[in-house]
């Protein structure tokens, strides 16, 4: 307490200008409209800045539980498309409708499982991807990974009970299909192991009406990769002097610099698939 009234003492002079500073400056704005006005818009405008930050900070420290969120909602809408399920040809013959809503999951094609990216390589000759999802969570080798936006992302080749590992397009040996989304043409993905997120698409003749621009998607033609999604865009397209066939780069849909939740694709039918080829390849040798 003595020290209080010390400081208070010698700094009387000085307290005593703010607090009648403080006086006036409440008298001129209560009294005066115009420096009313001028003051509430000035501290409107700080306190805006100060709410601003705030927000920006609280909405920082709630981004992991906003992308949680997100990545819940997309896999339940993944999980609903009508185009991941295949029904029974009951053209031939009819049939009372006896099915219910919920008896129709016997006939889904694709199931979505999300996973969180533990480690991604985009600088090697040869690129994988880790994700924090395994065999006791229902991921297995061969199933396509695409982002939260379908965006093509590679195909899983190890898998163990907690992780999994995906050969992502930056990769030398990933040789996926895909096709021009406006003429329906089918080509084989290529990386030459130089840029990330540009990768070439061989194989489509001249014939074809390819231009910058044009969409890639994925053809379907594997058991991995359902048909339809998003591949990547055209960037550039030159004629092959040595063959007849496009030279075409495109950028990847996925971002592969800032991957951080993907989702597995679950083919219900891929063992099926396999069995029959299986058969058939015994048969021809």
């Amino acid at each position: 307490m003595r020290n209080i009234f010390l400081f208070i003492r010698r700094y009387f002079n000085v307290i005593l200008f703010l607090v009648l500073q403080g006086f006036s400056i409440y008298l001129i704005v209560y009294y005066s409209r115009y420096h009313k006005a001028i003051f509430s818009k000035t501290a409107n405008q700080f306190t805006g800045k100060i709410n601003e930050q705030y927000s920006n900070v609280a909405y920082y420290f709630q981004l992991k539980k906003t992308n949680d969120s997100l990545v819940a909602a997309n896999e339940k809408l993944y999980n609903k498309l009508k185009a991941d399920f295949e029904l029974p040809d009951t053209s031939s013959h009819l049939a009372i409708d006896t099915i219910k809503v919920d008896s129709i999951e016997q006939f889904r094609k694709y199931r979505y499982y999300p996973s969180k990216v533990v480690y991604n390589s985009i600088v090697a000759q040869n690129n994988f991807i880790v994700l924090g999802r395994g065999a006791s969570q229902n991921v297995k080798e061969g199933m396509g990974i695409i982002d939260p936006n379908r965006g093509v992302v590679g195909v899983v080749t190890e898998v163990s009970p907690d992780f999994a590992v995906v050969m992502s397009l930056l990769h030398k040996d990933s040789h996926l299909s895909g096709k021009l989304l406006k003429g329906g043409e089918t080509g084989t993905l290529n990386w030459d192991g130089k840029t990330p997120n540009i990768i070439s698409l061989s194989g489509i003749p001249k014939s074809a009406k390819v231009s910058k621009g044009d969409t890639i998607i994925s053809s379907g033609f594997s058991t991995s990769i359902p048909k339809g999604m998003l591949i990547g865009i055209v960037q550039e397209v030159k004629g092959d002097k040595s063959t007849n066939n496009f030279l075409i780069k495109f950028k990847t849909a996925a971002n592969f610099y800032n991957l951080e939740f993907v989702y597995a694709i679950e083919n219900n039918q891929a063992e099926n698939i396999k069995t029959i080829l299986e058969k058939v390849k015994q048969k021809t040798q």
